[in-house]
């Protein structure tokens, strides 16, 4: 099986002024493609070491496929969970995860903030994520370093906080982006991910 590159559901500019497009573009073109390229690329040597009985290689490759899976994962569920302003972009949520969120966090101001300054403390490079803990039916905060797909919960909402995501528009202000961002978040992925 060969992983792709998904479509993204818009254009790099239709961000904008939350995203600029020149980051979409080479966030998306090079950063994610490179991601799938390198994962491909790793479960073919996988495949062919399995092949040949050479555990070590097989050992030594699951890092590679760990990094790069996860990046294609992560990203692919981040660029559904943005969306332009004309598309409902920044638009609260509504039923049932508006009212999960209120529960547990009072209002959607409270997660923003909480999950805002979850992500802006990672240290290095990262994603914050809103996920779903299926056992306890609740709602979580969790962040995770590098490309480290989110396992122990549903992945609902993730927040990019490598500085590829941003670097270009806000520099080191990893906050300012954080903030923007919400602007342009798809809470209807979000709640249909929550169903």
């Amino acid at each position: 099986m060969t992983y792709k590159l998904p479509a993204l559901p818009y254009d790099f500019g239709a961000l904008e002024p939350a995203i600029s497009g020149k980051i979409m573009e080479l966030h998306y073109s090079k950063h994610h493609a490179a991601y799938v390229n390198n994962l491909n690329s790793a479960l073919e040597k996988y495949q062919e070491a399995e092949k040949k009985q050479q555990l070590e290689t097989m050992i030594a490759l699951q890092q590679a496929i760990k990094f790069n899976g996860g990046g294609h994962i992560n990203h692919s569920i981040f660029w559904k969970n943005l969306a332009p302003k004309s598309k409902g972009g920044g638009e609260p949520p509504k039923g049932a995860l508006a009212d999960a969120i209120t529960a547990q966090f009072g209002s959607l101001a409270g997660l923003q903030e909480k999950l805002g300054q979850m992500a802006a403390g990672i240290q290095g490079s990262g994603w914050g994520w809103l996920g779903f803990e299926s056992g306890t039916k609740r709602l979580v905060l969790t962040t995770c370093a590098n490309q480290d797909p989110l396992t122990n919960f549903t992945p609902l909402l993730g927040i990019d906080v490598w500085e590829h995501a941003y670097y270009l528009q806000y520099f080191n202000v990893r906050p300012e982006y954080i903030k923007n961002i919400w602007s342009v978040v798809n809470w209807g992925d979000v709640s249909e991910r929550y169903k």
